[in-house]
């Protein structure tokens, strides 16, 4: 998601900007306020900045910067204004950070106290993933209603309700009390998670990937792992998003067309997020109590360590899901497990797993669901069947090349 500036100007504003925002959270509280002065402040140096040179200090700039914004916006109540007028121009721009026991700086705490309000339980998930990427990820309404193809203003609604929300809810700026705090951390995992899917396959448009999407919960999920690098979730989230984005270039032709798994030409996976998410996961399950990011990281690595589809270790996979089964049971859990146990056990035992997800409302009318189901009736030898369902498939999709693919898969079945 290009902010349309020189990739340097646009990677340096990018982790700046939950710290300015937590910075200046913590001095004048209206987080509301403070976001859209940060989105200003980062307008500026968009524009600024590369005709005119980076500052010495880019965090102390834009501090400065949104704090004038941040008074501007408050301007309405002037004995306010004079307050925060005095204090911006009385206060060096890094006293706004406090610092940690070991003296260090607290912007990066700001940045994890910032995911955990950003994906407050009173927010609905597509409020948290909007506010998520605003308000840490530094993006602003416009880029990112175009990410998720919905109106500027339908998206600008969803911020402002989300920030009244968090005000509404009187969430002050610091971590959960430790007996929430495992709880929070696995919605902000969810909403990470959230973002990255929707950018590996993208659910409706003519693109299979969002790429900008997917390497933004990437660099946030790094950033959760550089806070808490003891969290086994964490850690098993960023191994499963790396392991999965390595074939990422593999996953479609030069125009667009998608190419399953099994048909990849491996020699395209990116073999450095494959060495890391392998090391990172094979770390983690030897000392971490085990979690259903884990498991998914340790079933994507297998995938990825197969010199070929037909290599592929599938009775260990299997076992994997029926692990994840009993942990995390979920539709599409079970979706994935019917195929580990058809490579297995056989076409006819992964449609008998299926069944039951026809009456579950969560999957039931989701394409994949039927994609699934065609691919195994496929496998049986029943041709007819197969290809009403990747009919249906297609017809479900939004997704331009999946809908193509799916209907190209039925064309190509031969008439019994």
């Amino acid at each position: 998601m290009s902010l349309g500036e020189p990739p340097a100007i646009e990677d340096l504003l990018r982790p700046l900007a939950p710290q300015v925002l937590g910075a200046l959270i913590r001095r004048y509280g209206h987080f509301d306020a403070c976001e859209d002065a940060v989105q200003e402040a980062l307008l500026a140096a968009s524009q600024q900045w590369p005709s005119e040179g980076v500052p010495s200090n880019p965090r102390g700039w834009l501090v400065t910067v949104a704090s004038r914004r941040l008074t501007d916006l408050l301007r309405s109540d002037s004995a306010r204004r004079r307050r925060e007028e005095t204090m911006a121009s009385l206060t060096p721009a890094d006293e706004f950070v406090e610092s940690g026991p070991d003296g260090s700086s607290s912007f990066e705490d700001d940045t994890l106290t910032l995911l955990f309000l950003c994906c407050h339980p009173a927010l609905s998930p597509a409020s948290q993933v909007a506010l998520t990427l605003r308000a840490v990820g530094g993006l602003t309404t416009v880029q990112i209603a175009r990410a998720f193809l919905v109106p500027d203003s339908t998206m600008g609604q969803r911020i402002s309700r989300a920030k009244q929300a968090i005000k509404a809810a009187g969430s002050s700026f610091e971590l959960p009390p430790a007996a929430e705090r495992a709880e929070r951390l696995a919605v902000v995992l969810h909403v990470l998670y959230l973002i990255f899917n929707e950018g590996y396959t993208t659910t409706s448009g003519p693109s299979l990937s969002r790429t900008d999407l997917t390497a933004e919960a990437i660099r946030l999920t790094r950033a959760v792992h550089r806070l808490l690098p003891a969290d086994g979730e964490v850690a098993g989230l960023l191994a499963l998003m790396l392991l999965t984005d390595a074939r990422r270039l593999a996953r479609a032709t030069a125009d667009g067309e998608l190419v399953p798994l099994a048909e990849q030409d491996r020699s395209l996976w990116n073999g450095a997020f494959i060495a890391e998410g392998v090391a990172l996961v094979s770390e983690t399950l030897a000392r971490a109590p085990l979690g259903p990011y884990q498991l998914q990281a340790a079933i994507a690595a297998l995938h990825d360590e197969a010199a070929s589809a037909e290599s592929t270790d599938w009775p260990q996979i299997l076992a994997l899901y029926e692990l994840l089964s009993k942990l995390s049971a979920n539709p599409v859990v079970t979706l994935n497990h019917a195929v580990a146990l058809a490579m297995v056990e056989g076409p006819r035992a992964g449609l008998d797993l299926l069944a039951p997800l026809d009456s579950d409302d969560r999957l039931s009318s989701h394409h994949r669901l039927h994609a699934v189901r065609a691919h195994l009736l496929e496998m049986a030898g029943d041709l007819a069947g197969a290809r009403a369902s990747y009919q249906r498939a297609a017809s479900q999709t939004t997704s331009a090349p999946e809908q193509h693919y799916l209907t190209q898969r039925a064309a190509a079945l031969p008439s019994e």
